[in-house]
């Protein structure tokens, strides 16, 4: 059947619709939207799709403005629900699928969700938690073969019906939520708005990545992380290009396959696996892939790393910084303007300051506390007042990280604003001295942490993982200690070496460094 492109009166304006329908009307129905694990849809498809779980959701009685919690791996449901639940007015939330229980309870809680959409194999960690959120979790729907009792994904598609008039939405009502990755406390629900998803398409991926139709994307960065939802669904849906989905979490030979049966011409990752693969023997040489451009966020991107990525796949990769709050990347390198150890300039549409302790701009050349301006910053922070206030000072964000602009403009990235050392009266950044240690033969992956030694002072602790094969030899620790020292100022090279067989991650690929100065406070 062919689906009818739905419109909207004047003034009113819904992001579903503007991501699937006008691909229809456009002439790009026909036009490959996903490919996943089982299967190829178009936008005709996937529209149709949409339009269905939009029916369903009604024909369930959950109503515009309720929360829809998404615990769902990455395939054709996805986009499914998130844009059909938009399209009915319905806030989804989708959540990380690695979460342990206790944080899927609170998100169960703090959402209030009146419905749970959640991937067949992920059920089992929920179903211990459903019945202490009823009455106000009303439908549980389960996307996979076997809905164990619940709703399940494919019958309610296949009984409602194709076409769907979306929710009388304007751009300023909520779209979605999505939670902060608990990196630094407690989740936080970020509310966004309808305009928010094709905002960072026409700033960002428009623009900085010259993305069009015949793109064919793949992002490691999962769909329920703010970075993978652009990467993965705003950005190809917004030009009519393809999207790569894939279910399993990305490793060397899982990402390694992609690359070469796929052929995608655009991969989103972050520094951590950009330098697993390159040890992995995973990659494909350069005339095996069809990449012409590669991203990076979740953290800085080491210089070594990009040189090395460029030299090994002939491709760059553009690092950039981007938030939960501010939904996609704000400032970047570009194509024609790429400096590898910075995150680049800021994005067009969007203003980065930095300031001192007591928000006044720091001088040029110093370390100040980054600020940005843009219109995708979420609303507020779901049922924190004093955290939302804290955070969002009128047009400006506080997004809790550290940076220095060098003289030719470019944003150099010091950590976060909580992981700085003051070593010996001068500040340290932990990222400057882990990007010299990786430089090093030797090291995979390092993180640095504030560490006492006797006289109770703090000074930098390095944690390194080695590269595959390499051992920790006699005189390695003083090794990389001389070669830190040979490419930064001396005081600030680590104390006390040790190695790791690996680093506390979010599932977002984040060093969580809270966990490592709780496990070593003295050197």
């Amino acid at each position: 059947m062919t689906v009818t492109p739905a419109s909207l009166p004047e003034g009113l304006y819904n992001a579903a619709l503007d991501l699937l329908d006008r691909n229809l009307l456009e002439g790009r129905g026909d036009r490959l939207a996903v490919i996943d694990d089982h299967g190829r849809y178009t936008y005709g498809e996937l529209t149709e799709r949409a339009n269905r779980f939009a029916n369903a959701l009604e024909g369930l009685g959950i109503r515009r403005g309720e929360r829809l919690l998404m615990v769902m791996l990455d395939s054709v449901d996805f986009p499914t629900v998130f844009l059909g639940a938009i399209k009915a007015g319905v806030v989804p939330v989708p959540v990380n699928t690695l979460l342990p229980a206790k944080d899927l309870d609170f998100m169960l809680g703090d959402s209030g969700a009146t419905a749970l959409a959640v991937s067949e194999p992920l059920l089992p960690a929920l179903a211990p938690l459903l019945d202490r959120h009823r009455p106000h979790l009303r439908q549980v729907i389960v996307s996979g073969q076997d809905g164990h009792g619940h709703q399940r994904l494919a019958d309610l598609l296949a009984k409602a019906a194709p076409q769907h008039q979306p929710a009388p939405t304007v751009a300023d009502d909520i779209a979605f939520w999505l939670y902060s990755s608990g990196s630094t406390g407690s989740p936080k629900g970020a509310v966004h708005l309808q305009s928010h998803l094709m905002d960072t398409a026409k700033l960002y991926a428009q623009p900085i990545l010259g993305i069009g139709p015949e793109d064919v994307v793949f992002s490691a960065a999962k769909l329920f992380f703010a970075y993978g939802l652009g990467n993965g669904l705003t950005f190809p849906f917004s030009v009519g290009a393809t999207a790569v989905l894939m279910a399993e979490r990305p490793t060397p030979a899982a990402v390694g396959k992609r690359l070469v049966e796929q052929r995608p011409t655009i991969f989103y990752g972050v520094p951590t696996l950009f330098g697993l693969l390159l040890s992995s023997g995973e990659l494909p040489e350069k005339g095996r892939h069809n990449l012409r451009l590669c991203t990076s966020a979740g953290e800085a991107l080491p210089e070594e790393l990009g040189l090395r990525w460029r030299e090994r796949m002939g491709v760059d990769i553009l690092d950039g910084i981007g938030s939960t709050e501010m939904l996609h990347i704000f400032i970047s390198n570009r194509q024609d303007d790429i400096r590898y150890g910075t995150s680049g300039r800021p994005v067009e549409g969007y203003q980065a300051r930095l300031v001192d302790e007591q928000g006044q701009p720091v001088a040029p050349g110093e370390i100040g506390d980054l600020q940005v301006s843009g219109p995708t910053c979420c609303a507020f922070y779901w049922r924190k007042r004093e955290k939302s206030r804290e955070t969002f000072l009128g047009h400006w964000t506080r997004t809790g990280d550290k940076y220095r602009v060098t003289e030719e403009g470019y944003w150099l990235y010091c950590g976060r604003s909580d992981d700085m050392l003051k070593v010996s009266g001068q500040y340290v950044s932990p990222f400057e001295v882990e990007a010299a240690l990786v430089t090093h033969p030797a090291v995979l992956e390092a993180a640095v942490v504030g560490a006492e030694d006797a006289d109770r002072l703090i000074k930098p602790k390095a944690f390194v993982v080695l590269q595959p094969g390499k051992a920790a030899e006699a005189g390695l620790e003083e090794a990389l200690k001389s070669h830190v020292k040979s490419r930064l100022t001396p005081f600030k090279y680590p104390r006390w070496i040790e190695v790791v067989p690996e680093l506390p991650k979010t599932a977002t690929g984040k060093i969580q460094r809270f966990k490592l100065r709780a496990g070593g406070q003295r050197g």
